[in-house]
């Protein structure tokens, strides 16, 4: 990739679970003059985004869709075309996201059950195996990492006993804050759908809404019975648009935004050259900022080390101390975070983003700048 002509100016590390910093690579592709969404020039490089996209996932099969959006339109293309009125989704709820995922599963008519993890846990297999067995579900949805408590998601032993118990089931992974941070092997994981968008492991800005679905979900989609009852997520208006992108032809159902479809092919140039190392990358920072956040007298939300993500870090903050004076620290020191969002412990905890370029690039300090201002924050 030729260097960059854009350096960004100076400017406090933005370490929240997403948006994360970005590249110079990706900040100059969106700088660049706009092209017409049905130029050879552009379907080139949407077709590409399609291909390395499914490198990032591990699949051969799968049928990305990349449209204007954040994550959650993700929600409502599942909702809406793989589940019809009436029909039962079984959701694997470790906090916020997976609450998010069911009331948009309910809105367009599914009858939802859960298996809730305590704060700071995953369900246990075991529970997943009995919720199975006891009703006819057409979906299994788990978020592989619940953003509001950092607890990562064993999305492959899922996958496994739902085959086991419900071989037609469709699994579904949220992974907005796992894609590109954590390992997710597609086909050899028998997984439907996995759905994400842009801000977050992807390394580019918000404005993407990113998913790819397996054969079987769009075998699913395409026998449906009834119509599908959204019209911007429907895959009756998506599914020919990007068949024809991926055979190398333009298509037009809505103007994709094309500046950042660049400023994702860039990144994504950037991701897969070496997708195992990232993977470590993430891991090695990870457990750096946990061991210093646990010296200084924070400790995670996730109940143990195995379950904690790898590309985010929550965190009670120490005893005597609150968010609200934590974060400002933070920030004076020069890096941005996020305050609590689940509800049972807003106001008890901070939420550290360490994902992309401030992890991969170790030229950056990124993670070291986290490191001395967890440090300061705490000091009396």
């Amino acid at each position: 990739m030729p260097e960059s002509k854009i350096q960004q100016a100076p400017h406090k590390i933005l370490a929240i679970p997403g948006p994360i910093e970005v590249t110079n690579e990706v900040l100059d592709a969106i700088s660049q003059p706009p092209m017409s969404h049905v130029s050879p020039g552009f379907v080139k490089i949407f077709r590409e985004c399609m291909d390395m996209t499914r490198q990032v996932l591990y699949t051969t099969t799968g049928m990305p869709f990349i449209i204007a959006g954040s994550g959650t339109l993700g929600w409502d293309e599942v909702s809406s075309n793989l589940v019809e009125p009436g029909e039962a989704a079984l959701v694997v709820n470790t906090g916020y996201f997976g609450d998010g995922f069911s009331d948009c599963l309910r809105a367009y008519g599914a009858s939802v059950d859960h298996v809730r993890a305590p704060l700071g846990d995953v369900v246990p297999s075991i529970e997943i195996e009995k919720a199975l067995k006891k009703r006819k579900y057409k979906i299994i949805v788990v978020t592989h990492v619940d953003t509001s408590t950092g607890v990562l998601s064993d999305v492959k032993a899922v996958a496994k006993i739902a085959r086991k118990v419900s071989p037609e089931i469709l699994v579904i992974v949220d992974g907005v804050c796992s894609v590109a941070s954590e390992e997710i092997r597609m086909d050899d994981w028998d997984i439907d759908v996995v759905l994400t968008a842009s801000q977050k492991g992807l390394g580019t800005p918000p404005g993407l809404s990113i998913l790819v679905a397996s054969a079987r979900a769009i075998k699913v989609f395409e026998n449906r019975k009834v119509p599908v009852t959204s019209y911007y997520a429907s895959w009756q208006k998506w599914l020919p648009i990007m068949r024809a992108y991926d055979s190398g032809s333009p298509a037009y159902f809505a103007t994709p935004p094309v500046n950042m479809v660049y400023a994702y092919h860039a990144s994504l140039k950037q991701i897969t050259v070496g997708l195992e190392e990232r993977f470590r990358a993430h891991q090695r920072a990870s457990e750096r900022i946990k061991a210093v956040a646990k010296q200084l007298g924070y400790t995670q939300i996730p109940k143990r080390p195995s379950i904690a993500a790898n590309g985010m870090t929550a965190i009670y903050v120490p005893d005597g101390f609150a968010p609200k004076e934590i974060i400002p620290r933070l920030t004076e020191h020069g890096i941005v975070v996020a305050g609590g969002l689940h509800k049972e412990v807003k106001d008890k905890y901070i939420r550290i983003g360490h994902m992309g370029t401030s992890v991969v690039d170790e030229r950056r300090g990124d993670v070291e700048t986290i490191e001395k201002a967890l440090k300061a924050s705490v000091r009396k």
